[in-house]
């Protein structure tokens, strides 16, 4: 049986753990109110660790953690807390960078858009004119011609 101090270290220990998960729930959930879905949801992964630990009984780990529903379903919180990790990652990947990245490339795009005296916008660095289709290589037949015409421009020229 356990004595009554470690059972008070553990009750302050899980209050504590829990206290910080309800405030990082907390702030995620304003942050998702602010539209920014992708900090709010790491906010939340973050904010589900300590709870998740306290549950898989970190804190007493080897007192009875081996059969406990708890436990196992504190494996679970960090099971969830992990796949919004890689979520995110992978969601952050496949947009190109962090949000800073892409708010200052839109600002970047926004001042290159119109020139200052132009009276219609300008393609931008990033943007290229369409592709003109090659020109037809000569033929065979032709292939004399062309070295006579070659001549005929050095000869005008002095060359």
């Amino acid at each position: 049986m356990p004595d009554r101090a470690s059972l008070e270290d553990r009750m302050i220990a899980e209050t504590v753990c829990s206290a910080v998960s309800a405030a990082g729930l907390g702030i995620a959930a304003i942050t998702a109110y602010r539209r920014r879905f992708l900090t709010a949801t790491r906010i939340a992964a973050y904010s589900l660790v300590p709870i998740g630990l306290v549950m898989t009984g970190v804190v007493e780990w080897l007192a009875d953690t081996a059969f406990s529903p708890v436990a196992w379903a504190g494996f679970a919180v960090l099971g969830v807390s992990w796949v919004l990790f890689m979520t995110t990652r992978t969601v952050e990947r496949r947009r190109g960078g962090t949000r800073k990245e892409r708010k200052e490339a839109r600002a970047a795009a926004q001042r290159d858009a119109v020139a200052p005296a132009a009276s219609e916008p300008s393609l931008g660095a990033g943007s290229r004119p369409a592709a003109r289709p090659a020109s037809r290589p000569a033929t065979t037949s032709r292939g004399e011609d062309d070295f006579s015409d070659i001549e005929a421009i050095l000869k005008k020229h002095g060359i």
